[in-house]
C-alpha cells in the first residue's frame, strides 16, 4: 500500500490564527531577540572597538582552538559513525543491542559529568594519568583533553543519523555488487557511500555545531587558562566575569556567526535530502 503524506491545511478560524501568532511571537522573543541582541551589543562600541576586540591575542587564540577542536572532532566522528552504523546494520551478532545502547550514553550523561570522568581517569589523580605524566604526556588542561571530551559528547550524532537510513536502504545493492566481483572497498566507495553521502554531510554539520558550542565538558578538563585552553564559549564566560562586556559580546557574535553558517548548511542539507527523496528511483540511481 502506497504511503500518503497528509498536507498541512491553511488556517481559517480565529483560534488557529491566534495559535500561529503565539508561536511566532514566542519564536521571536526566545530565539530571534537574543541573537539580535548579541550583534547589537557587539557593535554598540563602534566598528573600531569591534576590530580591536577581534584582534586581541586571547580572541584569536580562542577562535583557533575552537576551530581546531571542530576540525579534529568531525573527522573522528565520521569514521566512528560509519563503522558503527555499518556494524549494527549489516551484521547480526551477540551484543548488538548493547552496542546501540552504549552509543546513546552521551545523550543521557551530563557533559559536566563526562568531563569530570575524563579528568579522574586521565588526570594526575588516576593511574593512567600518573603514567602519562611520567611519560611527559599531558592530556588534561591542554588541547588534547578538549578534543577528547568533545568527541565523547558528539559521538552519537552521525551514527544515529546513519543507522536508520542504512537499515532502510538494505543490502540489495551491495550484494549485487559483490556478486559482480566487486571488493569490499569498491562496494563502499561506489555503492554505500553515494547512498549515504547527504546524510553523512548533514551529520557532519550537526556534529560541527555541537563541537563549536560545547561548554560543560570542556570547562572541566580545560582548566580555563587564558591564551592556552579557552575556547570561544569559555572565553565568553571569562570575559563576562571580568566585566569586559564588549569583548564578551564580540566572542558571542563569533559563535553566533558560526551558528548561522551551520544553520544555513543544515537547511541546504535538509532541502537536498527532501528533493532527493521526492525524485523517482531511476533518477536517484542515475
Amino acid at each position: 500500500m502506497a504511503q500518503t503524506t497528509r498536507k498541512a491545511k491553511r488556517p481559517v478560524e480565529l483560534h488557529q490564527w491566534l495559535l500561529i501568532a503565539t508561536g511566532i511571537a514566542l519564536a521571536i522573543m526566545l530565539l530571534a531577540m537574543p541573537l539580535i541582541l548579541i550583534f547589537t551589543q557587539a557593535l554598540q562600541g563602534g566598528v573600531e572597538l569591534l576590530r580591536a576586540n577581534l584582534s586581541e591575542d586571547f580572541m584569536q587564540h580562542a577562535l583557533k582552538l575552537t576551530l581546531l577542536t571542530a576540525v579534529m572532532t568531525v573527522p573522528i566522528n565520521l569514521v566512528f559513525g560509519i563503522l558503527l552504523a555499518w556494524c549494527v546494520t549489516r551484521y547480526d551478532f551477540f551484543g548488538r543491542r548493547l552496542l546501540i545502547t552504549l552509543v546513546e550514553i552521551p545523550y543521557a550523561t551530563s557533559p559536566v559529568v563526562a568531563g569530570f570522568c575524563y579528568l579522574v581517569v586521565y588526570g594526575l589523580e588516576g593511574t593512567i594519568g600518573k603514567w602519562l605524566y611520567a611519560e611527559d604526556i599531558q592530556l588534561m588542561f591542554a588541547w588534547p583533553g578538549i578534543i577528547m571530551v568533545t568527541v565523547f559528547v558528539t559521538a552519537p550524532y552521525i551514527a544515529r543519523i546513519l543507522m536508520p537510513l542504512m537499515q532502510k536502504q538494505g543490502t540489495e545493492e551491495e550484494i549485487a555488487a559483490l556478486s559482480l566481483g566487486a571488493g569490499g572497498w569498491k562496494i563502499f566507495w561506489h555503492v554505500t557511500l553515494p547512498n549515504i553521502k547527504w546524510a553523512l554531510l548533514y551529520g557532519a554539520v550537526i556534529t560541527n555545531a555541537r563541537a563549536v558550542g560545547e561548554f560543560g565538558a570542556v570547562a572541566v578538563v580545560s582548566g580555563t587558562i587564558m591564551n592556552q585552553t579557552l575556547t570561544l564559549p569559555l572565553l565568553v564566560e571569562q570575559l563576562n566575569n571580568d566585566y569586559k562586556t564588549a569583548a564578551a559580546f564580540t566572542a558571542a557574535a563569533l559563535l553566533a556567526c558560526m551558528a548561522l553558517i551551520t544553520l544555513v548548511l543544515k537547511t541546504l542539507m535538509e532541502w537536498r535530502q527532501e528533493r532527493r527523496e521526492s525524485e523517482p528511483a531511476d533518477i536517484r540511481a542515475a
